[in-house]
């Protein structure tokens, strides 16, 4: 299951090779039933990730597996314990604050953006007049996705630009602005389209409800009660808090050539669209929590699970910031993607919440997110 964004990073290390023959350790609890994905693990490593750290839960226990290097510089390994970017999981804690706001009465699904952020998608054809925040939060919008801009991607994705400006603070108005240049890829409800703007429009609407910082309410609503110790969202804050390891990426549009330490940078960039910083323990939580009905009241989460086609990816579909696959062996995983510099993330667990498993990749050019998730869930 990958839907990946354009969000791709800081600190000029070169890495010029991946060690063969990578270190590997688990944690066993539960029996032997997760060596497909220990396998899936290791190969992800001999296709050129640096290194991942993967956690599963299920009515057995808790398993961990880590394989390769959390530090190529140093020779440090990946731990179970390690904190990373999740870039757009940060989507299901925004859309699960705007329902239960809407539980709460105080919107409703069907509002208008523009009720809530009156003149802010405006330009070149986009009308928040005519666009809703369920349709912000199922990517039906049709508003330009502002990472797709050629010259943010030129000035935040590639290596110059991303030298120059990793500790830049953008706002969210800025972020919107640089989409609304655009025309809308098509009228509000008429397709599908992933685009990072609906949820930093989301945020903001968010702060106008509710008076608070979509930071704050995530806080209060989900990593307060759950007690995700690990969870956090940065803001401004350009270092990910220890344990964490560093992340990398080739900062080019191809694959190939030098590969950079991009674990510094400056967060905002990414905003309520994928700013959050979590560990895969914290991750399971949230899932597993959000499934089993411990966040939302039943009608909401109906909605939440009410999903379109997504274009191009086969055998899935996205609700309301939750993403509904299917697997070979026929098991459904609901969960999210997630991509920022040099990190590469999934989170997904079975309908009855029962059976989670999260990792992350510290790379953003390679690695098969989907071969993980199959290995898991369809491997013995």
């Amino acid at each position: 299951m990958t839907v990946r964004t354009a969000l791709v990073g800081a600190a000029a290390v070169v890495l010029s090779a991946v060690p063969a023959g990578p270190a590997l350790a688990a944690v066993p609890a539960g029996g032997g039933h997760h060596e497909a994905t220990r396998a899936a693990v290791r190969a992800a490593v001999g296709d050129g990730v640096p290194g991942v750290t993967a956690t599963a839960q299920d009515g057995r226990g808790t398993w961990s597996a880590t394989a390769g290097l959390g530090n190529v510089r140093t020779g440090t390994p990946r731990s179970a314990d390690d904190r990373y970017r999740v870039g757009s999981i940060t989507k299901t804690f925004v859309s699960t604050v705007l329902l239960q706001l809407e539980a709460e009465g105080k919107l409703s699904l069907d509002d208008t953006v523009d009720k809530w952020l009156p003149g802010a998608v405006r330009g070149h054809g986009h009308d928040g007049r005519r666009i809703t925040i369920r349709q912000l939060l199922n990517h039906t919008s049709g508003i330009y996705n502002y990472t797709a801009d050629e010259t943010f991607a030129r000035t935040h994705f590639l290596k110059d630009g991303f030298f120059r400006h990793r500790y830049d603070t953008l706002k969210p108005e800025a972020l919107v602005e640089a989409a609304m240049s655009h025309k809308p890829d098509f009228a509000p409800g008429t397709s599908w389209n992933y685009s990072n703007t609906n949820y930093v429009l989301a945020g903001m609407v968010i702060e106008r409800v509710t008076g608070h910082a979509y930071t704050e309410e995530i806080r209060r609503r989900i990593i307060d009660p759950l007690h995700l110790k690990a969870t956090s969202l940065p803001g401004t804050r350009v270092t990910v808090p220890h344990p964490s390891r560093r992340a990398y990426s080739k900062l080019a549009e191809t694959t190939t050539g030098p590969t950079y330490d991009v674990t510094d940078l400056n967060p905002s960039l990414a905003s309520s669209a994928g700013e959050m910083i979590s560990d895969s323990a914290d991750l399971n939580r949230f899932y597993t929590a959000l499934l089993r009905g411990g966040l939302l009241p039943p009608h909401q989460l109906k909605e939440m699970k009410t999903t379109v086609e997504i274009d191009g990816v086969p055998n899935s579909a996205y609700g309301l910031g939750l993403i509904d696959h299917t697997l070979s062996c026929g098991v459904h995983v609901w969960g999210h993607d997630g991509g920022i510099h040099g990190s590469t993330s999934s989170a997904v667990t079975t309908a009855d919440g029962h059976h989670a498993l999260s990792f992350n990749f510290n790379a953003d050019w390679t690695g098969d997110s989907g071969a993980v998730i199959e290995a898991e869930f369809c491997g013995t």
